[in-house]
């Protein structure tokens, strides 16, 4: 029988999905009238992904209103790479913007995935029934080798607001493909995988582990991957690249605890109308 890959992990998408990503990447929208003039190489049916970076960086002197990398804030949700399964639940008027749910990357704003528009070019259609969408083999190295050489082998990447891979990550984007990569969904969102992370006291924590920060009455708004007690990699904001770094005073002045995330597979969990994986 043939396979599709596929990760599975702490939460199981409700439905099968209805389409699979056909590009490198493309980027969920809040809406389809979010994307402006600068982001016209990513949503056209044959999306530009360096173009389109090229265009946002001369623009790097902008802010969240401009034209440039900050100005994602607000308009783009998240990233979706190559072979994502995606439910689609409706299209607008036009019929170019497909609104889809991505299955694997869990959230509280649905249960069915992460919500959000895409180029509906971008997406194709999935295996029939019979082939099975299936998690990959448990890895044999140590979760925390694992995650922490994840994230180390991104370093130098640059920062973009809803990336997932290497054309750009997010602070969360990061974490939850380090997890990803493991055969384990977690949260999309910095607040959304504190709140799934079992507490460590900050004296504890251990390779592999999340620091999460706050403002003062804020929730979690940024998250790092722990490589050792005090140090770091981590997602900067826009305008840096991923850096392995001790925790600044600024740092220590929001961070607001740490967790540890769950790294092994759970055997009943697959994409929602699959078979189990055979182990």
């Amino acid at each position: 029988m043939s396979h599709v890959t596929s990760p599975r992990g702490t939460a199981t998408p409700s439905r099968r999905p209805t389409a699979l990503v056909q590009v490198s990447a493309t980027m969920l929208w809040s809406a389809p009238d979010r994307p402006r003039d600068v982001d016209a190489d990513i949503v056209r049916d044959d999306p530009d992904v360096q173009s389109w970076l090229a265009t946002l960086d001369s623009h790097r002197g902008e802010g969240e209103d401009g034209s440039g990398r900050l100005g994602l804030h607000g308009r783009v949700e998240s990233q979706l790479v190559a072979g994502e399964p995606v439910l689609v639940v409706g299209h607008d008027p036009s019929g170019r913007w497909a609104e889809v749910r991505a299955l694997w990357q869990l959230s509280p704003k649905d249960p069915r995935g992460y919500p959000g528009w895409v180029p509906a070019a971008h997406l194709g259609p999935v295996p029939p029934p019979d082939v099975e969408l299936r998690g990959p083999e448990q890895r044999a190295a140590s979760k925390a080798d694992s995650v922490v050489t994840f994230a180390r082998q991104h370093l130098g990447v640059g920062y973009l607001w809803g990336g997932i891979s290497e054309i750009g990550f997010d602070c969360s984007g990061l974490v939850h493909q380090a997890w990803r990569q493991l055969g384990v969904l977690v949260p999309r969102d910095a607040h959304a995988q504190a709140e799934a992370a079992a507490p460590v006291d900050l004296d504890a924590v251990e390779a592999g582990d999340l620091y999460f920060f706050a403002r003062p009455g804020h929730r979690i708004h940024h998250v790092g991957i722990v490589v050792s007690p005090g140090w770091m990699v981590h997602a900067p904001e826009t305008g840096r690249l991923l850096v392995e770094e001790p925790l600044s005073p600024e740092r220590v002045a929001t961070l607001a605890g740490a967790g540890r995330l769950p790294y092994q597979e759970r055997p009943s969990n697959s994409v929602a109308g699959s078979k189990p994986s055979a182990r």
